[in-house]
Formats: structure tokens, C-alpha cells, sequence
């Protein structure tokens, strides 16, 4: 058994390092922690796999915090020791299991925008724990869940996603349900996923611009993490950047429909006029003619909704804290990086604005939201 690690997170990138790692680090010593960190790897990457052997290191990595906070500059270095143990699933698949059947609270993950698809090659024999886990993340999390459902029932459980989907703790259970439903599994094992499992639906907000190597990250000083109130929920600590709220939708339009649509918003221009490959948000903001453009769509196509539904002010205050967290002058946000999976990322952060507008039967015509919708889904790199 490993001692102290009641958390069990799936995804090594620098989000989680600089956020959720992060957190518990400094909840540990104050004794508002569940305890230590279990790392898991999903993939075979071999730059995945050096940052994996990093993260359990006794001394920790570090994050650096870099950025603007009230106009003073903020520029500190915080070392991360929360991680306990660092595991690969396909070789530590063994030891998740054990973890499953023993000391397991929570579980964290942040599997990238692909991380719910499904695989076809997995099936219902992966219940039997015979051979390799399966692929995809939720396959191996009902895998997990079995064995756990088989050996201690009884214990308290919470699932805390933190990947940018909508309602992420209902869409994962789902996701889960399906696959064990899929393959066969009783009753009772449904009833415990549906019931028994805490499914938390959360907002993760905070810049993590770059990596450090071979762990840790840069991220800026602001971080939210608004986690929806659910009954008997076990979070994995208690931190001044934990909120606990029954009005997540609210928190979820401001960063989504102003934070993540300006990185957007952003990235379509540098696609499609062609801008410098390395530009960074710093740039693009402190180019006039761009800024004016990103304040229009704030100003024109999006404030207008926030009005109709009642949340006005608080977008308008959340807008003059981002405009700081776009000027981090210490911060070398890509905006190649931002334009990953740019196709999806637009209608995911556009469409609902335009939806809500329509809804609400406004007549504002959102004219570069509409374009950018149109625009050929191909041109990311």
C-alpha cells in the first residue's frame, strides 16, 4: 500500500502542477489536505514519461508565479511536494488497482480535450482485470470503479474532473455508465455509479503559459477552482482559491464567454490574417488596432447577453481583472499554442454565447463570433 496518498490524479501536464498540485502543497502543512498525490500517466510520450519520474522527486518541483496582481508585480517561486508517487497505467496498472482497493478518496483528472473519447478496442473482458487496461481514460475508470465497487463498497468516493467540458462531473458519469453498461455489468454496479460515486462538476481557471523541465510550470498569481455543491463530496483540500458554489453556470459563462473566447477570438485572427508564428497574447494585446477589435466583441457581442441574463456587473468586473491577466507582462502565452484544436475550441466558447443571445431574443448580430464559425475549421496547425 502507499501511505499518504488518498488522491489519485490522471494527467501529468502543467495545468494540473501549477493548480490542483499545487493547492494541496500548500493545504498539506496547514493539515487541510487529504493527504498526498498518486500521479498517473495516460500516455506513452516519451517527454510525458521524463516529466512522470520528475514529479515524485523528494524535493519537489517548482512553480513559478509570474504576473500582475492590482497593478504590482508578482514574480515568486513555490515548490510543489504533494506528489507521493508517480505512476504509468499501462506498467503501474497492478499498483492503481491496490491504491483502488485501499486508500483512494478522490480522484482528479485533466485529460486534455480528447481525454473522454472512447476506444473501440476496449472491451468488457477489462472487468476480468486480465491483460492490459484498456485505452481510454473512461474504460479504465470503470475498471477502476469495478474493482473498488468489489472491494470496499462501503468507502467514500468523489471524482472531481477538471477538463473544460460542460457539467464535467455529470458527463463523465455518464460517459462511465455507458461503458459498463456496454459491457454487461450488473445492476449494482450501475446503482453504484449513478449513487454511491460523488460526481463533482467544477470550473478550473488559471494561465499556465509554459512548462518547466523536467517538471513544473509558469503559471500567473490568479487561480479559481469553483467546485458546485454536492452531499457527501470529499475535496481534496481546502484552499482561498477553492470556491464551493451553488451558481456554477455563473462562474462558468464569465470564464468561458470572456476569458476563453478572447484566447479564441485571439487565435482565429492570428490563423486567419496570418499574424507572427510566436506571437503571444501580450503581443496581440498591445497591438492597438487587435485590442480594439477583441474590446468590440467583449463590448458588443457579449456584454449585451451577460445584461439580459442578469449577470451584467459581475462580467463587467470580471472583464477588469483579464484585461490585467492579458497584460501579464511575464507571461509567453503562445497563441500557436492556444490554436490547438482550434475548430473545436471556437464552438465550444462561440456558439453557446450566440445561442443565449437568441434565446434571450436579443437583436445584436455578433458579427465576429458568426465569422469565425464559418471560417475553413482546417487552418490550425
Amino acid at each position: 500500500m502507499l501511505a499518504g496518498a488518498p488522491i489519485l490524479q490522471f494527467g501529468t501536464g502543467r495545468f494540473l502542477q501549477a493548480h490542483v498540485d499545487l493547492f494541496v502543497s500548500q493545504a498539506l502543512p496547514l493539515g487541510q489536505a487529504l493527504g498526498g498525490i498518486a500521479v498517473v500517466q495516460n500516455t506513452d510520450s516519451a517527454q510525458s514519461s521524463t516529466r512522470l519520474s520528475a514529479l515524485s522527486a523528494a524535493q519537489g518541483y517548482p512553480v513559478r508565479l509570474r504576473g500582475l496582481r492590482d497593478g504590482a508585480a508578482i514574480d515568486e517561486v513555490v515548490q510543489v511536494t504533494s506528489v507521493r508517487a508517480a505512476w504509468h497505467a499501462g506498467r503501474d496498472w497492478a499498483r492503481l488497482l491496490e491504491a483502488m482497493a485501499s486508500q483512494v478518496q478522490v480522484i482528479v483528472s485533466n485529460t486534455a480535450d480528447q481525454g473522454y473519447a472512447l476506444d473501440s478496442a476496449d472491451g468488457a473482458q477489462a472487468l476480468a482485470m486480465t491483460g492490459a487496461p484498456p485505452r481510454s481514460y473512461p474504460a479504465r475508470l470503470a475498471v477502476l470503479l469495478w474493482h473498488r465497487w468489489r472491494q470496499v463498497p462501503d468507502a467514500p468516493m468523489t471524482l472531481c474532473p477538471c477538463e473544460l467540458v460542460g457539467r464535467n462531473g455529470d458527463t463523465l458519469r455518464e460517459i462511465v455508465v455507458a461503458v459498463a453498461s456496454g459491457w454487461g455489468a450488473p445492476a449494482g454496479f450501475i446503482a453504484y455509479l449513478r449513487e454511491h460515486c460523488v460526481w463533482v462538476n467544477s470550473l478550473v481557471d488559471r494561465i499556465v503559459s509554459e512548462p518547466l523541465h523536467p517538471a513544473g510550470a509558469i503559471a500567473e498569481p490568479y487561480a479559481l477552482w469553483a467546485i458546485e455543491c454536492r452531499p457527501r463530496m470529499v475535496l481534496p483540500c481546502s484552499h482561498p482559491a477553492i470556491v464551493l458554489t451553488d451558481d456554477l453556470a455563473g462562474f462558468e459563462r464569465l470564464k468561458l464567454w470572456l476569458l476563453n473566447l478572447a484566447h479564441s477570438f485571439l487565435a482565429e485572427c492570428w490563423l486567419v490574417d496570418g499574424r507572427p508564428a510566436g506571437e503571444t497574447v501580450l503581443e496581440a494585446m498591445h497591438d492597438l488596432a487587435l485590442r480594439e477589435r477583441l474590446e468590440d466583441v467583449w463590448r458588443d457581442e457579449v456584454l449585451p447577453v451577460f445584461d439580459v441574463l442578469g449577470q451584467g456587473e459581475a462580467a463587467r468586473s470580471y472583464l477588469e481583472g483579464l484585461r490585467e491577466r492579458l497584460l501579464n507582462p511575464f507571461l509567453a502565452h503562445r497563441l500557436s499554442d492556444i490554436a490547438q484544436h482550434h475548430a473545436q475550441k471556437k464552438r465550444r466558447r462561440f456558439e453557446p454565447v450566440i445561442a443565449a443571445a437568441a434565446r434571450a431574443g436579443l437583436t445584436i448580430r455578433q458579427p465576429c463570433l458568426r465569422r469565425a464559425l464559418t471560417e475553413v475549421d482546417d487552418t490550425a496547425p
